[in-house]
């Protein structure tokens, strides 16, 4: 199997509810997000690519427009601003536009990180 990955720099606010109130993350506070994408093939494309890392500006993009300097929760909604869901949002939108997309990593810190990986099972072929 081969795997690329790539990293996407964001920075952002965002509160977490239903946490007691003393909890630091139920706070407004920010973040300088580390988003890594991961893409996986069991072969290559004609150049010799899981896919050319230029294909994922795209990402760079909706993060620069859209949660850069932003409040998250304005912009993902309440339920989406922990890290683990945010890794399953970008999976999400990343997957849609790359099927190769095999996971998403979402660091707030550079001590804690949250993945969405999905499980796939194989086929089961009868002879």
């Amino acid at each position: 199997m081969f795997r690329i990955t790539k990293e996407f720099h964001f920075s952002a606010s965002h509160q977490i509810f239903g946490l007691a109130p003393d909890h630091p993350c139920a706070r407004l506070h920010g973040h300088n997000y580390v988003v890594e994408v991961e893409l996986a093939s069991q072969k290559l494309n004609a150049v010799g690519f899981v896919r050319d890392y230029l294909e994922l500006s795209e990402f760079k993009c909706f993060v620069d427009d859209t949660l850069d300097h932003q409040h998250l929760n304005d912009v993902l909604g309440d339920e989406c601003v922990s890290a683990e869901a945010m890794a399953r949002y970008f999976y999400d939108w990343c997957h849609q536009r790359w099927p190769e997309t095999s996971a998403v990593r979402v660091k707030e810190t550079p001590k804690t990180c949250a993945e969405f990986r999905p499980l796939f099972y194989p086929e089961v072929r009868v002879a």
